[in-house]
């Protein structure tokens, strides 16, 4: 088994391409590495890795197996993968909150978030596969340990400028995130 299938060991009901794979395991790499770097412990390291894992693990299923599984018949596909592998996990057993709700909101925020859903929110954005802002995102992938928070806060803005100049619609949640943290 190479390095990466054993960092994403995902479970059977996934659904994933061999490029989602590489995406999850940039990711998953980028939320074990700041675990690290911030000395978590062992327990929330281990959801930072989980979020990272398991955030996509339906990115790849069909429209209508995504709103059979979360009942949701009124949202944009897009978004119904996180809230769909949130309710599959939690079938299998998975009872931390914060990491269902990490994974249950990473696409389009969340207030109530701790550190974990907040973490994932930006290893999706700043995982260095992606093609764009290649040098900020890396200055700010770096800058995670020690400055959180603003990070953070950096990255949720540009992700609603990114939003807006795609002309799309701002979901009440990600407007909500934005005034908690402005």
């Amino acid at each position: 088994m190479s390095n990466k299938m054993s960092i994403v060991d995902l479970p059977g009901w996934a659904q994933v391409s061999e490029l989602r794979l590489e995406h999850i395991h940039r990711v998953t790499m980028l939320l074990g590495a700041w675990a690290a770097a911030m000395r978590l412990s062992a327990e929330e390291t281990r959801m930072y890795i989980d979020a990272g894992r398991f955030h996509d693990a339906l990115r790849d299923a069909p429209e209508k197996q995504l709103r059979e599984i979360t009942n949701d018949y009124d949202s944009p596909e897009s978004v119904l993968h996180g809230p769909a592998a949130a309710i599959c996990l939690e079938r299998d057993g998975e009872s931390r909150r914060p990491l269902l709700d990490a994974i249950r909101h990473h696409t389009v925020g969340f207030i109530g978030w701790n550190s974990v859903g907040k973490a994932l929110y930006m290893a999706d954005y700043l995982e260095p596969g992606r093609k764009f802002s290649k040098a900020d995102r890396n200055f700010l992938a770096t800058m995670v340990p020690q400055s959180f928070d603003q990070v953070f806060r950096q990255v949720v803005r540009m992700r609603l400028e990114w939003t807006l100049r795609e002309g799309m619609a701002i979901f009440p949640e990600a407007a909500a995130l934005w005034n908690s943290v402005r």
